[in-house]
């Protein structure tokens, strides 16, 4: 049935409403048939359609049919979903801010991962903004990876995991495993992996089944910090799903769409996120 139907004592914006939504199957109706899909009295029927036709939101056609008006329909293709590089900037600006910590928003790129915003934008490193990193060696790419299909890891694994520092994990059963671990917390985190002195922890963003993103805060310290800064990584990575109308699965929500309570990483000891730093 088109539209829905009303009850006696429902406000006129409801009954307004009934009458728009007859339309969303994009037919012509008659009064009558208006009536009959909302549950409306014809006259309260006709008395709405004249008035939504006076207001250029239906029109009237020759054999006194109504449609939805040409301004009706421009308002709703005025209306799009986010995008990624629209809302992640936002995100990164309020995530940066509450952490204190450097925040950047990255996606995979073939076996890479390109950087595409970075809060604040000082200090200048290797991984601003436009940059492309080898996935295997940080923080972002190791939590895309590892919700990603299979044949993307080993696709990398297939053209040699190169070593940058002596912390970068090079041996394909030990990568499998680190993203194993990754998978499993729901976290990922890099130490001097691509160049020393850098440290990071990761969280993917997902739509649907699909890791999309993943956002990372830089970190000193491997021991405390992730503990105490996922709960927030968390947070963040689950809003920036809801607001690009995405939806995480369902294994992952506890963990990663925390409330007040900390995420499942940071409950996670010490010595469990220590183990996904390990070459």
């Amino acid at each position: 049935m088109a539209g829905n139907s009303t009850e006696p004592g429902q406000s006129v914006t409801s009954r307004v409403a009934a009458v728009l939504l007859t339309f969303t199957d994009g037919n012509v109706y008659s009064l009558t048939e208006i009536a009959r899909l909302t549950g409306l009295p014809v006259s309260t029927a006709h008395r709405l359609a004249v008035e939504l036709a006076a207001t250029d939101l239906l029109e009237r056609d020759e054999s006194g049919r109504y449609r939805v008006a040409g301004s009706l329909c421009r308002l709703g293709a005025g209306w799009r979903q986010p995008t990624l590089a629209e809302r992640g900037p936002c995100v990164l600006d309020d995530l940066s801010e509450a952490t204190q910590h450097v925040a950047r928003l990255g996606v995979l790129a073939g076996t890479t991962v390109r950087y595409i915003e970075k809060r604040p934008h000082h200090p200048v490193t290797a991984f601003d903004a436009g940059a492309r990193l080898p996935a295997h060696a940080t923080a972002v790419g190791k939590a895309l990876l590892a919700f990603s299909p299979t044949r993307v890891t080993e696709r990398l694994i297939a053209k040699g995991l190169t070593r940058f520092t002596r912390n970068t994990i090079t041996s394909p059963d030990r990568f499998r495993h680190n993203l194993t671990s990754i998978r499993r917390l729901g976290m990922a985190v890099s130490k001097d992996e691509l160049q020393y002195g850098s440290g990071a922890v990761a969280m993917p963003v997902f739509s649907g089944n699909k890791a999309i993103a993943a956002l990372e805060l830089h970190v000193a310290d491997l021991r405390t910090e992730p503990r105490s800064l996922s709960a927030a990584l968390a947070m963040a990575c689950g809003g920036l799903a809801r607001e690009l109308k995405a939806t995480l699965p369902p294994e992952l929500l506890e963990g990663l769409l925390v409330q007040s309570a900390p995420a499942q990483a940071a409950a996670a000891h010490p010595a469990e996120v220590s183990k996904l730093n390990v070459a």
